[in-house]
């Protein structure tokens, strides 16, 4: 008799709410591990087609770090979509002015992109400073391997 799989149905399993601080974390490490929590694949019962992934929620988006010298050297483009409008930008300026963006694109970038990474993206919630609205969801504080 072949090995028993499981499978989780949509509504099964329930999601819980995580905590980040990324106070002096490195981007990209911190990035795998908050995509592999949104998709689910830290847990026994994941399911690739089914949203099983956890909420996250990051504090400290301002004080990300990245090593070398990705943060004068390394560029993020943006394209409206009209001739002459793309926009290119080093991380130094885009930290400055809008640092959850910087986040929320590592991230996001990791996930499958479709109907079901949009969802996980939704569950993403990237906050400047200590303070969030979430406290009331009780979120477990998850302590990342990123230094």
């Amino acid at each position: 008799m072949p090995p028993q799989i499981f499978h989780a149905k949509t509504g099964e399993v329930e999601p819980t709410w995580r905590h980040v601080d990324a106070n002096g974390k490195v981007l990209g490490r911190i990035a795998t591990e908050v995509a592999t929590l949104l998709m689910g694949k830290h847990r026994p019962e994941y399911t690739p087609h089914v949203l099983c992934g956890d909420h996250v929620i990051i504090t400290n988006a301002e004080k990300i770090v990245l090593t070398g010298k990705k943060f004068d050297q390394k560029t993020l483009r943006r394209y409206s979509g009209f001739p002459g409008g793309q926009r290119v930008e080093s991380y130094r300026t885009v930290i400055e002015k809008n640092p959850e963006r910087v986040v929320r694109q590592a991230i996001v970038r990791m996930l499958p992109s479709g109907r079901l990474g949009r969802e996980m993206e939704s569950r993403l919630k990237i906050y400047v400073g200590e303070d969030h609205p979430h406290t009331s969801q009780n979120p477990e504080a998850v302590e990342t391997s990123a230094s």
